[in-house]
């Protein structure tokens, strides 16, 4: 060690005076400088065991002692025998072993005692060393494994700069598996070069340490197959099994809680129920052939199939974000992962600044490739789609309603057929980006400045058809006129300008409840409020009017 037994008797006499009195511990100390590595930067790291049945701290306390940085970590006997038992208990499924968990175990024990080496020596026989060498070597070949066979999959999707750096992770954690099988156990791949000079093998080192630093250049597609190749060989000399070079062995899977809906053309993925990603052209065409349950060399061919030029970075992107999930025939699911880094899991982007947020054909994309997050929470989407199908119609039904009040005179249910028409309307622009529940029609108007400064404009025009009156067919002419003007930018600027005139024939009804129909599937779905309770009607009757014989 870098420190003499003197020196670190005296850092822990200094360190315990800080601490309250009353309480006799044992004392080890633990981490790189118990392993026989550190250097003068190195913390000095004190776990202090105590014989009482209480839950002491996780939290280390950080002391400074003579110019150097001191942990001081607490643990008492009943909860390092529980920690021994969970992760023994674990042992068989390594991949759900939490890291940290190995980490304290391994810390104590490979410790150094300082104070009370009878306990010290008691609470260090709960587990034997040679059984956590075991576990930690597997624990490592788990990792090396999913590492090895992602990189692969990766390296197939075309994204062979990706796969290379998964290769790297994966021949790290298989030469750590092969250390800790040779009392090298200590979890912090920092001292990886000491941990292997120690092992005494010099062809290993020298072997891993070549292809560590032949990492291939970035874009080289070639040699990062190489790369793998010869990192997947190595692994397997390592002891490594179940990562021969099989792409076909690689399936692509359902992920749990994961949805598809479409608006028309435009395809929507829901994610956990909570989260919506809306695919662009390319991106949809390339969703829409997948056939989950295939080998991923097929589902690549399928999806090439399609006329879409490259679809494996697209793959690999729905990969990332969750949306599908690669298995091993065999192996179950594959969840790589690094080792003292964040937590392996879905990645999610920051949600597209697209605006409007969404249309009458579904939310807005970036562009063909778009994989975009909306910015709204998938109950919210919904509800907000819903509301401006529904406001359209309502719009539709009031133009209806001042026409025939025009017609026969009646100028005062004209004018309030006019107001519902300009509420409605702007209803339909409020849920368009993406503001749900919305303000009170009478507020309306008010609340124009939470839009974006290009559809501010309208309030104006709004305003003053709100307040205008009709007492002769000339004026009743007049709001009419600028009322459709009014109603064709509101729709213009929230993508529903395609929206079809609901109340002329059959045919446009039967559209207005096609593209109802498929926004109330995603609405129930996801428990969104309906706009109305006829809805579930629509819902019952599978989009379709619910008296007609069929």
């Amino acid at each position: 060690m870098i420190l003499s037994e003197e020196q670190l008797q005296g850092l822990l006499d200094k360190s315990l005076a800080e601490l309250p009195d009353g309480t006799e511990w044992s004392v080890v100390l633990e981490g790189s400088i118990a392993e026989g590595f550190g250097n003068p930067s190195s913390d000095i790291d004190f776990l202090l065991i105590g014989r009482d049945e209480h839950d002491l701290p996780t939290m280390p306390s950080l002391l400074f002692v003579d110019g150097r940085r001191v942990e001081i970590r607490t643990r008492s006997v009943r909860q390092i025998a529980e920690q021994f038992g969970v992760l023994d208990a674990g042992a068989k499924r390594p991949g759900r072993l939490s890291e940290d968990l190995l980490n304290r175990c391994q810390r104590l024990l490979h410790s150094h005692p300082l104070r009370g080496h009878a306990l010290i020596e008691t609470v260090k026989g709960m587990l034997p060393v040679e059984r956590f060498r075991t576990i930690a070597a597997d624990w490592w070949a788990h990792h090396a494994r999913h590492s090895l066979r992602h990189a692969m999959a990766l390296l197939c999707l075309g994204e062979g700069d990706e796969a290379a750096d998964w290769a790297r992770a994966g021949l790290v954690q298989a030469v750590k598996s092969w250390a800790a099988g040779r009392g090298e156990t200590y979890l912090e791949p920092k001292w990886l070069s000491l941990q292997l000079d120690r092992a005494d093998r010099p062809e290993i080192r020298d072997r891993y340490w070549e292809l560590e630093a032949g990492a291939p250049v970035a874009g080289d597609a070639e040699a990062a197959r190489a790369y793998l190749s010869a990192c997947l060989a190595f692994a397997a000399d390592l002891g490594i099994t179940g990562v021969p070079w099989r792409p076909e062995r690689l399936t692509v899977e359902r992920a749990a809680r994961v949805t598809t809906w479409q608006t028309g053309p435009q395809v929507h993925v829901v994610r956990g129920m909570r989260e919506v990603f809306a695919l662009g052209d390319r991106a949809g065409t390339v969703w829409r052939s997948l056939v989950l349950g295939r080998p991923l060399p097929q589902v690549l061919a399928a999806a090439e199939d399609t006329g879409v030029a490259e679809p494996g970075p697209l793959l690999a992107a729905f990969l990332r974000y969750g949306l599908i999930r690669l298995a091993w025939k065999g192996g179950g699911t594959i969840t790589p992962s690094l080792p003292l880094a964040a937590p392996p899991g879905p990645l999610t982007p920051p949600p597209t600044t697209a605006r409007p947020v969404l249309s009458l054909r579904g939310a807005a994309v970036s562009g063909p490739d778009a994989i975009d997050l909306v910015p709204l929470p998938a109950e919210r989407f919904a509800a907000a789609g819903m509301a401006v199908v529904w406001s359209n119609v309502v719009a539709e039904n009031a133009l209806e309603d001042l026409r025939g009040a025009l017609q026969r005179g009646q100028w005062k249910v004209a004018e309030l057929a006019a107001r519902r028409a300009v509420h409605a309307a702007l209803r339909g622009l409020f849920s368009a980006h993406g503001i749900n529940p919305l303000p009170a029609d009478s507020d309306l108007v008010r609340r124009m400045g939470l839009l974006p400064e290009d559809a501010r404009p309208l309030r104006a025009r709004a305003e003053q058809l709100l307040r205008r009156t009709i007492d002769s067919p000339r004026t009743g002419d007049a709001v009419r006129t600028e009322l459709h003007a009014v109603v064709d930018l509101v729709r213009q600027s929230a993508g529903a300008d395609a929206f079809p005139s609901s109340f002329d024939s059959a045919d446009t009804w039967r559209a207005t409840l096609e593209l109802g129909y498929d926004w109330l599937r995603i609405g129930a779905y996801l428990d969104a409020q309906l706009p109305i309770e006829e809805a579930r009607d629509l819902l019952a009757s599978s989009g379709t009017q619910p008296h007609p014989a069929v």
